[in-house]
Formats: structure tokens, sequence, C-alpha cells
């Protein structure tokens, strides 16, 4: 996985982390603020300004399990989203496995294909797989006669029209 994934990754996991720390300070402040507010009560009584101090600490704490929630809630949903775009990738990775077959490759054409769909030119798919660039290019030729196309940008458009 590239070096930006990866970073991008790690921030997505740290997220929610924070989140969720963010809400426990939260929580212990409104907690503190009842107390507070209560213990007010007990030793002054009502006044307006307790009543409005415990309605202020009742609100932030009301705040804080709202937010506890809908941070569930974010959550869940991101689970789904993840677990969505897992299924979304192997389901390409199963068409282009099918496709491949329906046009014959061989293993060193389907791998050629694969980088080519990956957006790879000749050069960077003869170092990834050790060929000579006169070899690279020949598998590509045959790719794009049995898919019946005569670039890669043909071959891309192939299996964006599929998702489409």
């Amino acid at each position: 996985m590239a070096k930006g994934p990866q970073n991008q990754l790690k921030r997505r996991e740290r997220q929610p982390m924070l989140v969720a720390t963010v809400v426990v300070v939260q929580a212990v402040a409104a907690t503190f603020f009842v107390a507070d507010a209560f213990g007010d009560v007990i030793e002054d009584g009502f006044t307006w300004h307790i009543v409005i101090e415990a309605f202020v600490a009742i609100s932030l704490l009301a705040g804080v399990v709202l937010g506890a929630w809908h941070l569930r809630m974010l959550l869940a949903e991101a689970n789904l989203s993840e677990k969505a775009l897992a299924v979304a990738r192997g389901a390409l990775a199963d068409h282009l496995t099918v496709q491949f077959g329906d046009w014959g490759l061989t293993a060193a054409e389907a791998d050629v294909a694969l980088f080519a769909l990956k957006g790879c030119d000749v050069t960077e798919i003869a170092e990834m797989r050790g060929a000579a660039q006169g070899t690279v290019r020949a598998q590509l030729s045959q790719v794009y006669a049995k898919a019946g196309v005569t670039s890669q940008a043909g071959l891309v458009s192939l299996f964006f029209e599929d998702l489409l």
C-alpha cells in the first residue's frame, strides 16, 4: 500500500478514538457541573443562579449523551461502508478474473492487463514483472486483441463501463 493511503488509514482509525476522548472529557465535565449544581441546591436551596447553572449542566450532559449516541451511529455507518467497499473490491476482482478468463488471457497477459488497468505504462509494468519492455508490449498487444480494443484507454473503458 502506498504511503499516502497508509497515513490516511491511520488517521481514519485514530479519529474515532479522538472523538471518544472528547466525549469522555465532556462527560466528566458534565458530571462535575451536575454534582456541583446538586450540591449548591442542597447547601443554598433554589436560587435563579443555581436553577440556570443546573439547566446548563443538564443540557451539557444531554449533549454528551447525544454526542456519544451520534458517534456510535457514525462508527456503525463507517463500518457498513467499509464492508460494502470490501464487497465491491471483491466483486471487481471477481469480475476481472471472469473477464480475463472469457478472453482467454494467459497468466502473464492477465498480470500485464491488471497493471495496465491500474494505469501503469510499459516501462513500469516491465520493471515490476522483471521482463523486457518488448515482451510487455507484445503481451499488451495480445490483451488488446483478445479484448477487442486498441489501447490502454479502451481496456480501462471496458471495465469502467461495466461498473456504471
